[in-house]
């Protein structure tokens, strides 16, 4: 089985270069909005699309991620509406990767058979469930891997060597690789550092490894992608988004140029970099 994620990669490695991928929250600031800013993001130079399914209790997300989803809650979002967003997106696009990144429990509450098959008929291509370890694989990633979604599991700067085998067992698509200890957007990250962890998890896999968590500059994406298979941006994007907005939090006419025209910013960072050989 070849997903769209797979096909993506194999593109960009004939081409030689990294992937860019976005993430936004799904539902931010009004489904409408949300929907018309994702749909923009393929021109604009986004390889691979993360969407975050917005969650009352998040864990690893810092405050500017946290608050775009409680601003997509609070304007109806939900995890239906979130698949309803991604079926839209499918309607003139077939071929961008969509990722859902989140927690399991709007999952679970919305019955992980009936999620999976809804995803999967939406255009899903893969899942970032980031509070579900590899010893819970049962609940839901052996469950998506039959249904022909890729289940891509997070690396940390705390994954060692012994640990590293138990996260790649089931991962597909691709590796995302925390650059920071701690949460969204809390500090940059460490391009040095980052090569030297990308390189140890290629010793431990051939599937491809991107980076995110601290990445805000188009200098700093252009660093990340000479040493990753793929650059992560999101709170940059968040950030862009929420300065566009009024004074009462609603989109205006600047909001979808604004996350935009930083997209083709970053976009150019990481299409100007020297790729490390393999």
């Amino acid at each position: 089985m070849t997903t769209r994620i797979d096909a993506r990669f194999a593109e960009l490695a004939r081409q030689g270069r990294s992937a860019f991928v976005t993430f936004l929250m799904a539902g931010d600031p009004d489904p409408k909005t949300s929907l018309d800013i994702v749909r923009a993001l393929p021109q604009a130079g986004a390889d691979i699309i993360e969407i975050g399914m917005p969650f009352t209790d998040p864990m690893a997300d810092g405050p500017s991620i946290q608050a775009a989803g409680l601003r997509a809650l609070k304007a109806g979002m939900t995890l239906k509406k979130t698949l309803e967003l991604v079926r839209a997106f499918r309607d003139n696009d077939n071929v961008t990767p969509l990722v859902l990144m989140g927690y399991y429990n709007p999952i679970y509450i919305y019955g992980v058979d009936q999620f999976l098959g809804d995803a999967k008929a939406a255009g899903v291509d893969g899942l970032i469930i980031v509070d579900l370890p590899p010893e819970e694989d049962s609940e839901l990633c052996l469950p998506a891997m039959q249904a022909g979604l890729n289940f891509i599991r997070l690396a940390t700067p705390t994954t060692d060597d012994k640990r590293l085998p138990a996260v790649l067992a089931n991962t597909s698509g691709f590796v995302y690789y925390v650059s920071i200890t701690g949460i969204t957007g809390s500090a940059g990250a460490d391009s040095s550092a980052v090569g030297e962890a990308v390189a140890r998890i290629k010793r431990h896999t051939k599937l491809p490894v991107c980076v995110g968590f601290g990445i805000r500059t188009p200098e700093a994406a252009r660093a990340i992608a000479e040493n990753a298979n793929g650059a992560v941006v999101g709170t940059a994007l968040v950030d862009a988004l929420r300065a566009s907005l009024d004074a009462e939090g609603r989109a205006t006419a600047k909001t979808v140029t604004a996350v935009a025209d930083l997209v083709a910013s970053l976009a150019q960072g990481v299409r100007g970099a020297r790729q490390a050989a393999e």
